[in-house]
């Protein structure tokens, strides 16, 4: 299996790793949940506002952020693009999915401000030549989105490449979840399968997190949540229920125009999340049953018959 980055590494718990548990949980627990801040097309097309949803992402604490990268006349049909669509760009769907994708010189400018704050970064390809574009930057992961799980030739080439692959598997049946870890495993290509519910913001009734631990069991694999609701306590169940990757949509402002937006966490919220998430191993402890020094102190102090040492 290829070297993975430390923390990473920390965080996946099964595949070829070793398994931490805990005595009172009975699902692995990551060390050190992996916190991935899913820009995705939050920037709205303009680069200082990837710029600085790049830079919340580091001040957070996160490990990575994500992009998304789409060739416009291979995902959507001419039909598609020529339907009528009211946005800042014009009112065409054309216009519209042109003016949130970024090119080479939008991801070069990522590229460089990434390395500089020393964050890793990585995209997801809605289509093979994306994903051929994305190569030259020689990234440390592969991310395939659920809408795209079922695409067999990108899933191939995501594969080829044998980086790590974080695979969201929303929308998709065990059937079909079957054939992409068929195809990553034939290729001897490390991943995370990302339990997620692809609806945007997900209501809590449908966020179903125990499928975490129904997708390990299933697979042998580290499991990681893709979150879409509009709150940080969902991402934390996930974490206690054993997920090794944690990724949110990130915003500057959830009423920015975007159907992501509303889904997505402010600045603050991801810095409560990631604060959290760290805390959280410490909090859980190992599970050993122990009197500490505190405890003792106030047991000597309570326990007022003779005999009973603490």
């Amino acid at each position: 299996m290829q070297t993975v980055d430390a923390p990473i590494t920390k965080a996946l718990s099964v595949e070829n790793m070793a398994t931490e548990s805990l005595a009172s949980i009975p699902w692995p627990l990551a060390n050190r949940p992996f916190v991935i801040a899913e820009i995705g097309i939050n920037h709205n097309g303009d680069l200082e506002v990837a710029k600085s949803l790049i830079r919340a992402a580091s001040e957070a604490g996160c490990d990575a952020v994500k992009f998304q990268k789409r060739t416009i006349d291979i995902v959507y049909t001419p039909e598609v693009l020529a339907a009528s669509r009211q946005s800042p760009w014009g009112d065409t769907q054309r216009a519209q999915k042109e003016g949130l994708e970024f090119g080479e010189a939008e991801y070069d400018a990522i590229d460089a401000y990434c390395r500089e704050l020393g964050l890793a970064w990585f995209a997801s390809a809605w289509d093979v030549p994306s994903q051929s574009f994305l190569a030259k930057y020689d990234l440390p992961y592969n991310k395939i989105a659920s809408a795209m799980l079922t695409h067999r030739p990108l899933v191939e080439a995501v594969a080829a490449e044998g980086k790590l692959v974080f695979a969201s598997t929303g929308m998709c049946t065990f059937e079909q979840i079957d054939t992409a870890v068929e195809i990553l495993r034939a290729a001897a290509c490390p991943f995370v399968l990302m339990h997620t519910v692809s609806t945007y913001p997900t209501p809590p009734a449908d966020l179903n997190l125990m499928t975490i631990d129904t997708l390990r069991r299933r697979y042998g694999a580290p499991v990681g949540y893709s979150g879409h609701e509009g709150s940080v306590e969902p991402s934390l169940v996930a974490a206690m229920l054993g997920a090794v990757a944690i990724e949110r949509h990130i915003t500057l402002d959830r009423t920015m125009y975007g159907s992501d937006q509303s889904a997505s966490l402010e600045p603050d919220e991801l810095k409560v999340l990631v604060s959290r998430l760290r805390d959280l191993r410490e909090w859980l402890g190992d599970g050993e049953k122990r009197i500490t020094p505190g405890e003792a102190s106030v047991a000597e102090k309570l326990r007022y018959w003779p005999g009973d040492a603490a």
